[in-house]
């Protein structure tokens, strides 16, 4: 099975779907991706938020006291509200299955919501789904 290139994996995500071609190579181009082993955490609620984190493939949980409130998988996000109003993690978020996670740090996610404005929209619809 041939990989998606990220630029694939990014158009093919509800939050980038519709963008141009040149729109989600900007988007490729400011995300860094890592790895993170099961049982480890991606995103500790408390801490301040510094990047939006995108899942490329395995499975993250959000935990909010203790309790899994959500499983996401590829194409989907997190940490959209700490990045957006410059507040602490309200969510752990844990790798359930080796992850690879794109991270875009807030200042190159800020450039992006200038640039691609339909970007604001979308997270603002998402962060008011799950506060």
């Amino acid at each position: 099975m041939d990989e998606m290139s990220l630029e694939d994996q990014l158009a093919a995500m509800p939050l980038f779907a519709g963008l141009t071609p040149d729109q989600v190579d900007e988007v490729a181009g400011t995300v860094l991706d890592r790895r993170v082993k099961a049982g480890k955490p991606v995103i500790k609620a408390g801490n301040w938020g510094h990047e939006l984190v995108l899942v490329l493939a395995g499975e993250v949980e959000v935990l909010r006291d203790g309790q899994v409130v959500a499983t996401l998988g590829p194409g989907d996000h997190v940490g959209e509200v700490a990045v957006l109003d410059d507040s602490r993690r309200n969510a752990t978020v844990v790798a359930k299955t080796s992850v690879v996670i794109g991270a875009i740090d807030t200042g190159m996610f800020r450039a992006l919501l200038r640039d691609i404005p339909v970007l604001a929209e979308r997270l603002a619809a998402t962060a008011a789904e799950r506060d």
